[in-house]
């Protein structure tokens, strides 16, 4: 049977709502009661921003990958993700950081999954492109209402744009996974589970972080 982005979420469903932790991240749940210290919190922008700067990469190669019917889509993604870096570095300034570190492990880790992916076929490449950024929309969106200032960034990624942008995704996947083998059908099953894990460590890196790297 052909996999869908849907069917993967009912498959996989325990291991989407580990990499959300049962849903609403303690990250997120904390964010919300306007608890998170800051150093939690400055970690994982920061961190992020790193992780956005190499998931803008991989969303250029998968375009270099895609049909062009999909190209809208994509691009419209990309330019987006320039006005997302623009946007961390704004914050990163009103914040006093500094996005010139290194990588913690997990973030490093995730990096270099994405780059592998630049040698797997577009089928796996567009499922991973969907599933990163539902992991956004959901971690941001299903906490509910935020108070300030992180209501930003929840409205950033859990906005109904970025939901409907998601959702486009998800079926351009379907549609080259419709046609895929199933060996490749296999690796977008794979690729799924692979983000599933990496969203959530990258959770827990910022939650349990205990280094301040702000200047």
């Amino acid at each position: 049977m052909t996999i869908t982005c849907k069917l993967l979420l009912e498959n996989h469903a325990q291991d989407w709502q580990e990499a959300q932790e049962a849903t609403v991240h303690p990250f997120l749940e904390q964010c919300q009661l306007g608890i998170i210290q800051p150093q939690q919190f400055n970690t994982w922008l920061m961190q992020d921003y790193l992780f956005v700067v190499e998931f803008t990469r991989m969303v250029g190669r998968v375009l270099a990958s895609a049909p062009p019917e999909h190209f809208d889509v994509i691009l419209g993604g990309l330019a987006a993700l320039k006005d997302e870096l623009n946007w961390f570095q704004e914050k990163a300034t009103q914040r006093q950081l500094n996005l010139n570190i290194k990588k913690q492990p997990t973030c490093r880790e995730y990096c270099e999954y994405m780059q592998s992916l630049a040698d797997k076929p577009y089928p796996v490449q567009a499922t991973a492109f969907w599933a990163i950024e539902l992991a956004y929309n959901q971690g941001w969106q299903l906490p509910g209402k935020m108070p300030a200032p992180y209501n930003e960034f929840a409205q950033r990624w859990g906005n109904t744009d970025f939901t409907k942008y998601v959702k486009l995704l998800s079926q351009q996947a379907d549609e080259v996974l419709e046609t895929a083998q199933e060996d490749i059908q296999k690796q977008a099953e794979e690729s799924f589970l692979m983000v599933a894990k990496f969203e959530h460590n990258f959770w827990q890196m910022a939650f349990h972080t205990a280094h301040h790297e702000s200047k």
